[in-house]
């Protein structure tokens, strides 16, 4: 996207963040909003640092990911300001200094050592909203993390502006070119972790940068849903892949997952009946839906899916209903996504609090709410063989439902998943990785 497209985007990305946070100030009685970037976590007993990971509502407001000890002030009415921690350091590479799009919209302070942000952030006798975790604080400045305050912009969050849409785009080029790098790995005969290097060769980004870490099961262990072992020795024979993984842009995540099986096979044709029936759950991301009738709907797809491959002796209404689904079936149809890969605000009945309940026996789902323009969910069916799952089908009394020769010879596959990304418009659903796939194909 041409850059001035990109500044046009941002200016007005910024204003909807200072609309918000005024509603969200005055919700809770605040005159200030104060939020760190977040500061290095230790590992005990030891001098090395856990990967650093910034305040989400940080990279809200402006694209740094890599700036710890660094802080946002705002003000209603007044430009936002920032503090930023540029120190003079020798042992590490030292944060560039501030530079895009946004820099023009604030106010920068720039300080050399973390305890001089101090004398630029509100006094103690402010009443200031500081968003943060506890390890954040610094002096009087201690994050308070107010729950009218926090509710207002978390339930707000799920509504993404052009720029935060453009952003997921182009985190999902990076995801969808690496995804392809990956699968001719898996074609080529690599092994788990083979994959996983071909994977981040091609995204540009390696472990620590990802928005998650990437989920790549070969054979059996496409049965475990975050499976991250990495086998450094590819199996022989090497049936299936079953990738989830996804990349990161300016502080926004992407989240793909694709099954493949190594030859035109009967796994193969199930992985396209769930690709299939994924597509049509993904039309069904429109205004006024809500996403719990997709989730229970996924079930009922699944489960026929189940009968028409042969693995289930009852009808799919019955597969659903006495929990036989659950078994292959047993994570919720996806969630909201953005600035985090599992974004906030997934069960939020109002802008206020309050909890929408998940349906009965599905407790895994992340979202809840009823769908409107401009929310980005995922949308992610599958059926897995999980042994597990399948032995307290046969403990509940349901071994009859099940035609178990079918099982085990579904078994070696591990499972299959399908997940894009889908952005809900006034119209029809967009399909962001759908899309940026034929794009970039």
């Amino acid at each position: 996207m041409p850059s001035d497209d990109i500044r046009a985007l941002y200016a007005d990305h910024l204003s909807t963040l200072t609309e918000r946070a005024d509603a969200a100030l005055a919700r809770g009685g605040f005159d200030q909003l104060v939020i760190p970037s977040g500061t290095l976590h230790y590992q005990a007993f030891d001098d090395r640092d856990y990967p650093y990971a910034v305040n989400p509502n940080f990279k809200h407001w402006l694209p740094l990911t890599n700036a710890p000890g660094s802080w946002l002030v705002y003000t209603p009415g007044q430009k936002p300001r920032l503090i930023f921690l540029q120190p003079h350091d020798y042992w590490h590479v030292v944060p560039s200094d501030p530079s895009g799009a946004w820099v023009e919209h604030f106010d920068i302070t720039v300080i050399r050592n973390a305890d001089d942000a101090l004398q630029h952030l509100p006094d103690a006798a402010a009443r200031v909203a500081v968003l943060g975790e506890p390890q954040s604080a610094l002096g009087h400045v201690v994050p308070n993390n107010p729950q009218a305050v926090l509710a207002y912009l978390d339930f707000y969050r799920a509504f993404k502006t052009p720029y935060e849409v453009a952003m997921i785009r182009e985190a999902t080029r990076r995801g969808v070119r690496a995804h392809r790098a990956a699968e001719r790995a898996f074609r080529a005969g690599a092994s788990e972790f083979g994959i996983h290097l071909a994977y981040c060769q091609a995204a540009g980004q390696d472990a620590a940068e990802l928005p998650y870490g990437n989920i790549i099961g070969l054979n059996e262990h496409g049965a475990v849903l975050h499976y991250m072992d990495r086998d450094r020795v590819p199996p022989r024979p090497s049936r299936s892949m079953l990738i989830d993984a996804g990349a990161s842009y300016h502080g926004y995540a992407c989240d793909i997952t694709r099954t493949y099986s190594s030859n035109d096979d009967e796994f193969q044709a199930m992985i396209d009946a769930v690709d299939a029936a994924q597509r049509g759950l993904c039309d069904q991301v429109r205004d006024g839906t809500d996403y719990r009738q997709i989730h229970q709907d996924a079930h009922l797809a699944m489960a026929r899916i189940l009968k028409e491959f042969g693995l289930i002796t009852v009808d799919a209404e019955t597969a659903v209903q006495t929990g036989v689904s659950s078994a292959f079936f047993p994570h919720g149809i996806g969630h909201g996504i953005g600035l985090q890969v599992h974004d906030v605000a997934g069960f939020a009945e109002t802008d206020a609090g309050g909890t929408i309940d998940k349906p009965d026996g599905h407790p895994y789902l992340r979202m809840t709410r009823v769908l409107a323009p401009g929310m980005v969910v995922t949308i992610e069916p599958g059926i897995y063989f999980i042994d597990m799952l399948l032995e307290e089908l046969k403990q509940k009394g349901l071994a009859d439902s099940v035609d178990w020769a079918r099982v085990d010879a579904f078994r070696p596959y591990g499972g299959i998943r399908i997940e894009d990304e889908v952005l809900c418009t006034d119209g029809g659903p967009v399909n962001i990785t759908r899309e940026t796939w034929r794009e970039i194909a």
